[in-house]
């Protein structure tokens, strides 16, 4: 039983379901509960720091339900989508209650499409692959898998990841220079790619090309199905989702900083790079995204088994509270700086 506990990262798309359905005071439903709700119960419920014994971690290895949880992501995503366009465009609404759709959706994209795809791309399987990049579709982050798997995870917690703020850097600021840096670095890495192996940049091995395609094409469909209204709702709730993300980015590595060797080299990525959080429903809900001192350190490990460190960064609340945090720049310094090392800030 204590493994269907992952269930519990299913609630955002119910609640989000319940928004767009009763519409109303209830359209606000998602955003209260993941911004308020959870962070309350992050604050209730005590921090869990206990790792899983060698017998324990092979046992839920073998266990497939884990990953079905995963898969089950990919028609929800798309339902929820779809209903939320469909209700919409279909009836009349007030404005209120529009906003309140685009940020529901834009929610579930950022929580159970671009989270899960970031799982599903560090796994090995094509098909794992292919539904992860499918989740990031309806985002339209499709790039992130390439920059995130071939770049982030190379140089996390230096100045060349865009994907690490800065020591007193705002979240606004962070936003425009990581998804600008990050879609550059992308075309960056696919070039060398295909380079690398003798491709042409009009090959169809040109990854990026193929995104932007998919990406135009499932942009038409809402178009024409659901006429400039859906495009517009399509639209600004990627933009949510991907905001979302680059949020969650901005906590996982804010002012951590790789020392350099008298060589001038990077030391390699420790669990000391990524902040960590323990708090046990942040980490359910996001299936274990906030273990991610333990991702960095070995980024093929399945959710279900990271570990936390004890010599990681530890996070003062969990991920959905740190981010509610961070959109108060003043608040967020005024509690992260003084936990950041000295000798990183000094760099």
């Amino acid at each position: 039983m204590k493994d269907l506990k992952y269930l519990a990262a299913f609630s955002i798309p119910l609640v989000a379901f319940i928004s767009l359905y009763y519409k109303q005071s209830f359209v606000w439903s998602t955003p209260v509960f993941a911004f308020v709700m959870i962070p309350v119960l992050e604050l209730i419920f005590p921090v869990a720091t206990e790792n899983l014994n060698s017998d324990e971690v092979n046992n839920k290895l073998k266990r497939k339900i884990f990953d079905w949880l995963l898969y089950l992501n990919l028609p929800i995503v798309y339902a929820m989508v779809f209903y939320g366009i469909y209700e919409a465009t279909a009836k009349t609404i007030e404005t209120y209650e529009l906003v309140g759709i685009i940020i529901s959706i834009g929610i579930v994209l950022g929580v159970n499409g671009i989270n899960v795809a970031h799982e599903l791309g560090h796994r090995q399987t094509t098909n794992e692959r292919f539904i992860g990049k499918a989740l990031l579709l309806p985002a339209l982050y499709m790039h992130f898998y390439i920059e995130h798997n071939f770049g982030h995870h190379l140089h996390a917690a230096t100045p060349e990841d865009p994907a690490t703020a800065r020591y007193n850097q705002t979240l606004y600021s962070f936003w425009i220079t990581s998804i600008f840096r990050q879609y550059s670095n992308a075309w960056r890495i696919q070039k060398k790619l295909l380079k690398n192996n003798n491709h042409h940049f009009l090959s169809i091995n040109n990854d990026m090309l193929w995104y932007i395609l998919v990406q135009v094409c499932y942009l038409a469909f809402v178009f024409f199905f659901f006429d400039y209204t859906g495009l517009v709702i399509a639209f600004l709730a990627a933009v949510i989702g991907f905001l979302l993300l680059e949020t969650v980015n901005y906590i996982e590595h804010y002012g951590l900083i790789r020392l350099k060797s008298k060589s001038g080299r990077y030391e390699r990525v420790k669990e000391i790079h990524s902040w960590n959080s323990n708090h046990i429903i942040g980490r359910i809900v996001l299936y274990e995204l906030t273990r991610h001192s333990d991702h960095h350190y070995k980024s093929s490990k399945k959710y279900q088994i990271l570990d936390c460190h004890d010599d990681s960064p530890q996070m003062p609340y969990g991920y959905p509270t740190s981010m509610v945090l961070a959109m108060f720049p003043p608040l967020w310094f005024g509690i992260m700086n003084k936990r950041v090392p000295k000798e990183m800030i000094l760099t």
